[in-house]
């Protein structure tokens, strides 16, 4: 008795697959941001702590030379940096746990393209780090920021930006580790330096010229500067006071325009975006 052959069709790689895969690991990033309020609630805690404790206390030792100026409404765009910066490298770490528990290579043998998985995950993560700032950014009256809708459409763009970039650094760390403990280990050491040199906490006008340039080739820099002369174009602060704590980023004596700024930002996260796709497509 003869046999029918049965024929098996493989699904071909093509650009429907790749978008297909883009939307599924950004919906499971959304999905997992959403059930895990506990992460949430930790990830809100710091920037909190930040803004209200460490701006008030810090606020009261500077209010003489910065009249008419809570500095915590300095303070609240470093503030939504840190939100945005913590979340999408937390993102970014879902990589190594899903190495760990075997889901990620279910996902790297799927006949779509690696660069699809990576873009996904950046993209996914830097929603979810916009999402995280939202709530950070509703609390803009508490600190003295109007609720402008021209600031708030402009804070969104800068805030996705800003956790796109961030999130394609973290794919980057992540796409070659085993677990979980090197990672963080390594997001710890990279967030710091980060955080404390972008000029999210303190001034950057009247630096001593190490701490200067430190500043000035850290690329968060560039990320946190748009967003607080977003925030002062929309204050009535005294031109003395507004060249003390928005001074912009400077290049020797070339003051760096904020399109330039956001270019720089967007341009390193795309060059980290093509790292993170080549180490895929090396790793497993």
């Amino acid at each position: 008795m003869a046999t029918e052959a049965i024929s098996v069709r493989i699904p071909t790689r093509g650009a429907s697959h790749d978008l297909r895969a883009i939307k599924v690991v950004l919906h499971r990033e959304m999905l997992r941001f959403v059930n895990d309020r506990t992460r949430m609630a930790s990830m809100l805690l710091q920037p909190v702590l930040w803004l209200f404790v460490m701006g008030t206390g810090l606020g009261s030792l500077v209010r003489g030379s910065i009249p008419g100026v809570d500095y915590r409404t300095f303070m609240y765009p470093g503030m939504i940096s840190m939100t945005v910066i913590m979340t999408g490298m937390f993102s970014a770490g879902s990589i190594v746990w899903d190495r760990e528990f075997g889901f990620l290579r279910e996902m790297l043998v799927a006949p779509v393209a690696r660069g699809a998985i990576v873009v996904g995950k950046c993209l996914g993560g830097a929603l979810v780090a916009t999402a995280q700032g939202v709530i950070i950014l509703a609390m803009a009256g508490l600190v003295g920021v109007p609720y402008s809708p021209a600031l708030i459409v402009t804070l969104l763009a800068e805030m996705f930006l800003a956790a796109f970039t961030v999130t394609a650094f973290g794919v980057m760390l992540a796409a070659r580790m085993k677990n979980m403990q090197t990672f963080f280990g390594l997001m710890q050491m990279a967030i710091m330096p980060m955080m404390f040199l972008s000029g999210a906490m303190f001034p950057l006008a009247n630096l001593p010229s190490w701490l200067h340039v430190l500043t000035t080739v850290n690329p968060m820099t560039y990320a946190v500067d748009p967003m607080r002369e977003a925030v002062f174009a929309h204050l009535d602060v005294p031109p003395q006071v507004n060249a003390v704590l928005n001074p912009g980023v400077h290049w020797f004596d070339f003051h760096v325009p904020v399109p330039l700024e956001l270019g720089l930002v967007a341009t390193l996260g795309l060059l980290l975006l093509g790292i993170g796709i080549a180490q895929f497509r090396r790793a497993e």
